[in-house]
Protein backbone atom coordinates (compact mmCIF):
# COMPACT_ATOMS: atom_id res chain seq x y z
CA UNK A 1 0.00 0.00 0.00
CA UNK A 2 1.17 3.27 -1.12
CA UNK A 3 0.52 6.81 -0.37
CA UNK A 4 0.24 9.47 -3.63
CA UNK A 5 -0.50 12.84 -3.37
CA UNK A 6 -1.76 15.42 -6.04
CA UNK A 7 -2.70 19.05 -6.15
CA UNK A 8 -3.50 21.81 -8.96
CA UNK A 9 -5.31 24.76 -8.94
CA UNK A 10 -8.76 25.31 -10.46
CA UNK A 11 -8.87 28.71 -13.03
CA UNK A 12 -11.99 29.47 -10.98
CA UNK A 13 -14.59 28.47 -8.79
CA UNK A 14 -17.33 27.11 -11.00
CA UNK A 15 -18.38 23.99 -11.40
CA UNK A 16 -16.57 23.32 -15.08
CA UNK A 17 -13.25 25.16 -13.55
CA UNK A 18 -13.14 23.22 -10.74
CA UNK A 19 -13.94 19.93 -12.56
CA UNK A 20 -11.14 20.30 -15.88
CA UNK A 21 -8.41 20.60 -13.01
CA UNK A 22 -9.60 17.36 -11.15
CA UNK A 23 -9.99 15.52 -14.60
CA UNK A 24 -6.81 16.83 -15.40
CA UNK A 25 -5.00 15.71 -11.82
CA UNK A 26 -6.89 11.76 -12.12
CA UNK A 27 -5.54 11.57 -15.27
CA UNK A 28 -2.02 12.08 -13.68
CA UNK A 29 -1.85 10.72 -11.29
CA UNK A 30 -3.09 7.27 -12.81
CA UNK A 31 -0.63 7.98 -16.28
CA UNK A 32 2.15 8.61 -14.25
CA UNK A 33 1.63 5.96 -11.68
CA UNK A 34 0.50 3.89 -13.87
CA UNK A 35 -3.16 2.94 -12.30
CA UNK A 36 -6.02 1.29 -12.98
CA UNK A 37 -9.00 2.78 -11.37
CA UNK A 38 -9.28 -0.48 -8.99
CA UNK A 39 -5.98 -0.10 -7.79
CA UNK A 40 -7.05 2.99 -5.60
CA UNK A 41 -8.46 1.86 -2.71
CA UNK A 42 -9.66 5.43 -1.46
CA UNK A 43 -9.22 8.94 -2.21
CA UNK A 44 -9.84 11.81 -0.12
CA UNK A 45 -9.34 15.44 -1.36
CA UNK A 46 -9.52 18.81 -0.16
CA UNK A 47 -10.32 22.53 -0.97
CA UNK A 48 -9.17 25.58 0.06
CA UNK A 49 -11.63 27.81 1.26
CA UNK A 50 -12.43 29.88 -1.73
CA UNK A 51 -13.52 26.73 -3.90
CA UNK A 52 -17.55 25.79 -2.99
CA UNK A 53 -18.87 25.50 -6.15
CA UNK A 54 -18.63 21.98 -6.69
CA UNK A 55 -17.04 18.78 -5.05
CA UNK A 56 -13.78 17.68 -6.59
CA UNK A 57 -15.09 13.65 -6.23
CA UNK A 58 -17.32 14.46 -8.81
CA UNK A 59 -14.76 15.81 -11.29
CA UNK A 60 -13.13 12.33 -10.31
CA UNK A 61 -15.73 10.17 -11.10
CA UNK A 62 -16.50 11.97 -14.49
CA UNK A 63 -13.01 11.17 -15.34
CA UNK A 64 -13.79 7.55 -14.71
CA UNK A 65 -12.91 6.52 -10.48
CA UNK A 66 -16.79 5.15 -10.44
CA UNK A 67 -15.75 2.76 -7.76
CA UNK A 68 -13.21 4.78 -5.78
CA UNK A 69 -14.63 5.41 -2.51
CA UNK A 70 -13.60 9.44 -2.11
CA UNK A 71 -14.35 12.10 0.58
CA UNK A 72 -13.90 15.58 0.05
CA UNK A 73 -13.05 18.26 2.89
CA UNK A 74 -12.14 21.50 3.26
CA UNK A 75 -8.72 22.98 3.74
CA UNK A 76 -7.94 25.26 6.60
CA UNK A 77 -7.60 28.89 5.73
CA UNK A 78 -4.54 29.99 6.42
CA UNK A 79 -3.96 33.56 6.17
CA UNK A 80 -2.17 34.20 2.50
CA UNK A 81 -2.06 30.97 1.68
CA UNK A 82 -2.47 30.11 -2.21
CA UNK A 83 -5.88 30.55 -3.19
CA UNK A 84 -8.15 27.55 -5.37
CA UNK A 85 -5.80 24.89 -4.95
CA UNK A 86 -7.70 21.07 -4.77
CA UNK A 87 -5.27 18.59 -3.33
CA UNK A 88 -5.48 14.77 -3.20
CA UNK A 89 -4.33 11.93 -0.81
CA UNK A 90 -4.53 8.37 -2.87
CA UNK A 91 -3.69 5.06 -1.10
CA UNK A 92 -3.29 2.60 -3.78
CA UNK A 93 -2.34 -1.20 -4.12
CA UNK A 94 0.83 -1.01 -5.50
CA UNK A 95 4.67 -1.72 -4.62
CA UNK A 96 6.71 0.86 -6.56
CA UNK A 97 7.64 4.04 -6.10
CA UNK A 98 4.86 6.36 -5.93
CA UNK A 99 4.97 9.54 -8.65
CA UNK A 100 3.39 12.85 -6.57
CA UNK A 101 1.65 15.32 -9.38
CA UNK A 102 1.76 18.77 -8.84
CA UNK A 103 -0.29 20.93 -11.25
CA UNK A 104 -1.04 24.72 -12.44
CA UNK A 105 -0.06 27.21 -9.60
CA UNK A 106 -0.01 24.10 -7.31
CA UNK A 107 3.77 23.47 -8.25
CA UNK A 108 4.74 25.97 -6.32
CA UNK A 109 3.34 24.29 -3.05
CA UNK A 110 6.58 21.38 -3.70
CA UNK A 111 9.69 22.69 -5.22
CA UNK A 112 11.09 19.66 -4.26
CA UNK A 113 9.41 17.51 -6.47
CA UNK A 114 9.91 18.24 -10.53
CA UNK A 115 6.88 16.96 -12.90
CA UNK A 116 5.74 14.05 -10.24
CA UNK A 117 9.02 12.55 -9.67
CA UNK A 118 9.61 12.41 -6.20
CA UNK A 119 12.59 14.51 -4.73
CA UNK A 120 15.85 12.14 -3.83
CA UNK A 121 16.74 13.39 -0.06
CA UNK A 122 20.04 12.74 1.15
CA UNK A 123 20.75 9.67 2.99
CA UNK A 124 20.21 10.25 7.00
CA UNK A 125 23.13 10.73 9.34
CA UNK A 126 25.49 7.70 9.87
CA UNK A 127 24.87 7.45 13.44
CA UNK A 128 28.35 7.90 15.41
CA UNK A 129 30.38 4.87 15.69
CA UNK A 130 30.65 4.12 19.38
CA UNK A 131 34.04 3.52 20.84
CA UNK A 132 35.40 0.99 22.79
CA UNK A 133 35.88 1.94 26.11
CA UNK A 134 39.45 2.36 27.23
CA UNK A 135 41.27 -0.49 29.28
CA UNK A 136 44.05 0.69 31.17
CA UNK A 137 47.44 -0.37 30.09
CA UNK A 138 48.85 -2.82 31.59
CA UNK A 139 52.43 -2.68 33.27
CA UNK A 140 55.19 -4.59 31.98
CA UNK A 141 56.11 -7.45 33.84
CA UNK A 142 52.82 -8.01 36.10
CA UNK A 143 49.57 -9.90 35.33
CA UNK A 144 45.92 -8.18 35.19
CA UNK A 145 44.32 -7.86 37.97
CA UNK A 146 40.98 -9.69 38.33
CA UNK A 147 38.36 -8.71 40.08
CA UNK A 148 37.54 -10.29 43.07
CA UNK A 149 35.29 -12.83 43.38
Amino acid sequence: MRGIRGATQAAANTREAIEEAVVELCQELTARNRLAPEEITWAIFTVTHDLDADFPARGARVQGWHQVPMICSQEIPVPGSMPRVIRVLLHVETRGTPHHVYLRGAQALRPDLHHGVPFKSAPPPKKPKRRAAKRPARRAGKPPRRSGR
